[in-house]
């Protein structure tokens, strides 16, 4: 039901639907590993970050105000190393950018800015991880949004959104119109069938997710295929702290979110309280992120990726008001993303800004490219890893995440003793050569290459020997936080 009779009223679109071949090659998991490949075999790694079609960055193609300038922002990222923004459909903070209003009518100036992002996008080599609803924002604002009742729409309240059946054919219809017209363009990473699923959205009821997750997620399989014989990657996400909040249902949560047969591969947001929502030191942040990584690899099937898909300071920033100084976040940013990646997660997490203006700062850019210059280290089409945190050992006041597999391993070691007032580590601390004890290599001779995260370089290099499936060494020297990429041969 490609309608375009009245959504190209602008002008020439720079790209209008990208229903034949893209010049960028789709995306799809990795055969036997929990990591991402492109469709000719080459590693994809998601390096990148929450973004709004109403936000500094990309708000320039709205009404085509500063196309030239979104280029350039989105070449520069691509020159930083990142590989994927996430975007919801329509941003519902701004009553001007519904994709549809009222439903079923497609609003012209946001198709025709979705026409030209993903035609930037394609330009660039930038992708997208598209999710079709702001919940949060529609919750909120439910007496504008076109899918209420008062509106035109079929739901009484947002808590009918997913057990309404005529809502459930709107949704379904917004998805059509999204694979329709943009499905056919490898810039699209991923689809996030819904975002932040949520007992409140039925009911308080957990029972109707693996059905509303199979019917939309059947839906857009069976269309891709149609149209292009082939699909892109699913998931659903979740609000994380949600699994501590709802105890009752969190093992219903988890099965539906992280396990469910139809979705490719798992997310959470990861807001962790009080030192990740409200950080008050930088180590913290990084132990929490790889700890909850490690307990969602534990719920997840071995073979399909996890990757949190937002992450930040959310609570000091939304309820406390305060944006954190860029020195400490950019530290807090870094650490947390190593954490990630080291735990076993795909990429460095996807952070919601929550700063003013909503952007990533030079440093957290910085920060993702030195972690790109770090990934062709690891050969992630054949790794299988497994989370390691609680059975690699290092000595020493650090810190500790790993994920291994019998031939190769990610560790990110951060010290803990050498923090400052402002929650920072201290530059100036002497150097530590800690030891590092990694399991479950097979025997033989390793290279374990050192990498400076903050300068984006190597740092050294150790040779060692896994005996009886037991790695032990000394590391190079560092002052605050090291990676290491350990490989057999």
């Amino acid at each position: 039901m490609r309608d375009g009779s009245h959504i190209d009223q602008h002008g020439p679109a720079f790209g209008e639907g990208a229903q034949g071949g893209s010049p960028l090659p789709w995306i799809q998991v990795a055969p036997g590993a929990p990591y991402f490949v492109d469709e000719h075999g080459a590693p994809f790694t998601p390096i990148g970050h929450n973004d709004a079609v109403c936000w500094f960055e990309i708000d320039g193609l709205y009404r085509r105000k500063d196309a030239a300038g979104v280029e350039a922002r989105l070449r520069w990222m691509v020159d930083h190393g990142v590989t994927v923004i996430r975007v919801m459909l329509e941003y519902a903070q701004e009553r001007h950018r519904y994709i549809e209003k009222p439903v079923g009518r497609w609003a012209p100036n946001m198709v025709s800015y979705w026409d030209d992002l993903i035609a930037l996008c394609e330009r660039t080599g930038m992708r997208l991880l598209l999710t079709p609803f702001d919940t949060f924002w529609m919750w909120l604002h439910w007496k504008h949004h076109p899918f209420a009742q008062v509106n035109g729409g079929c739901a009484r309240h947002p808590s009918e959104m997913l057990t309404c059946t005529g809502t459930r054919q709107a949704i379904k219809n917004r998805l059509t119109f999204m694979v329709e017209r943009w499905g056919g363009s490898g810039a699209i990473f991923a689809w996030d069938l819904w975002n932040e699923i949520h007992p409140a959205q039925s009911g308080d009821q957990v029972e109707s997710w693996p059905e509303f997750i199979h019917d939309l997620s059947s839906h857009v399989r069976t269309l891709e295929q149609k149209l292009y014989g082939r699909t892109h990657p699913q998931t659903v996400s979740l609000f994380g702290p949600e699994l501590l909040l709802k105890p009752h249902q969190a093992a219903a949560m988890t099965d539906a979110v992280l396990r469910h047969p139809d979705l490719d591969w798992a997310t959470i947001h990861i807001y962790a309280s009080r030192t990740i929502d409200w950080p008050r030191n930088t180590v913290d942040a990084a132990r929490d992120m790889g700890r909850i990584v490690r307990e969602c690899l534990a719920e997840t099937p071995p073979e399909r990726p996890f990757l949190d898909t937002e992450h930040g300071p959310i609570h000091s920033f939304k309820d406390k008001k305060l944006t954190l100084p860029e020195p400490f976040d950019d530290e807090y940013f870094r650490h947390m993303s190593w954490a990630h990646l080291a735990a076993g997660g795909a990429g460095g997490g996807m952070r919601w800004p929550n700063r003013r203006p909503h952007k990533l700062t030079d440093g957290m850019r910085r920060a993702q490219k030195a972690m790109a210059g770090f990934l062709p280290l690891i050969d992630w089409t054949s790794f299988r890893r497994r989370n390691l945190n609680l059975e690699a050992r290092t000595s020493g006041p650090v810190h500790l995440n790993a994920c291994g597999d019998a031939d190769q391993a990610v560790v990110h070691l951060l010290r803990r003793d050498t923090l400052g007032p402002d929650g920072r580590l201290r530059a100036d601390g002497a150097p530590i050569t800690p030891s590092l004890l990694i399991p479950g290599l097979t025997d033989g001779r390793y290279r374990l290459q050192a990498w400076d995260t903050d300068a984006g370089r190597p740092a050294g290099v150790v040779e060692a020997e896994s005996r009886a499936g037991r790695l032990a060494c000394f590391t190079p020297p560092f002052t605050r936080d090291l990676a290491l990429a350990v490989r057999r041969g």
